[in-house]
């Protein structure tokens, strides 16, 4: 393995190319590969060299896509390679973007890497719908949780009546699909029906839009 070879798992934030961090920007600029997803914002492509390795990576629900298995092996192969290999998701590695276990498995590989942070959607979504994550005065903590497990799972690992007792802003990361399912569950643990919630789609687009600015938590209203 060269000692050049390195990858680097750079958070691409929400899609607005305004919050992505320089740091990030000096990665793709610099890489022989780019390894990316189809929430990173394809414009950002345009700051890689004209020799750059570009490789759509997907992970796009019901879309043609590499496996999670296929992009670790094929980011340790291009860094045993000797190069820089970037690895652009969505968000920040490490919230809810299988960033860990490419971590992991190129820790196990003996290759270097390198975490760049992005701005996860889950605090930019709510920024932009103007909706304060906490409050001095109202609310001291905040809890994300996934509304997409991974579905090999015998149950889910999301305890709902602790959610329901914890309080504070909860952030739920791409439930859409199970949404009613996951209203019922929260309900039935005994999260209030009268709950103000909001719920904010293709953050990353020109479009994007908060669907519902206050209503009650009823799998019925969706």
């Amino acid at each position: 393995m060269s000692e050049s070879g390195k990858v680097y798992l750079v958070g691409a934030g929400p899609g607005d190319l305004g919050l992505v961090t320089l740091r990030a920007k000096e990665c793709i600029e610099n890489a022989d590969v780019i390894v990316y997803d189809h929430l990173a914002n394809p414009e950002m492509l345009s700051w890689a060299r004209e020799d750059a390795e570009i490789v759509y990576a997907g992970k796009e629900g019901g879309a043609s896509q590499l496996s999670q298995q296929e992009i670790n092996d094929l980011l340790i192969e291009k860094a045993r390679e000797g190069k820089q290999a970037v690895r652009l998701k969505g968000g920040d590695p490490f919230i809810f973007g299988r960033g860990a276990e490419e971590a992991q498995a190129i820790t196990d590989a003996g290759i270097l890497f390198e975490i760049v942070p992005g701005i996860t959607s889950a605090i930019a979504g709510p920024a932009y719908a103007g909706i304060p994550m906490t409050h001095r005065a109202h609310n001291s903590h905040v809890t994300f949780f996934t509304g997409h497990e991974d579905p090999a799972k015998s149950e889910s690992a999301i305890d709902y009546a602790a959610l329901a007792k914890l309080g504070g802003t909860q952030v739920m990361l791409m439930g859409v699909e199970r949404l009613g399912a996951i209203t019922s569950q929260m309900l039935k643990h005994g999260v209030r029906s009268d709950l103000p919630v909001a719920l904010v789609r293709s953050l990353r687009l020109a479009n994007s839009k908060r669907l519902q600015a206050r209503f009650q938590i009823s799998p019925k209203r969706l």
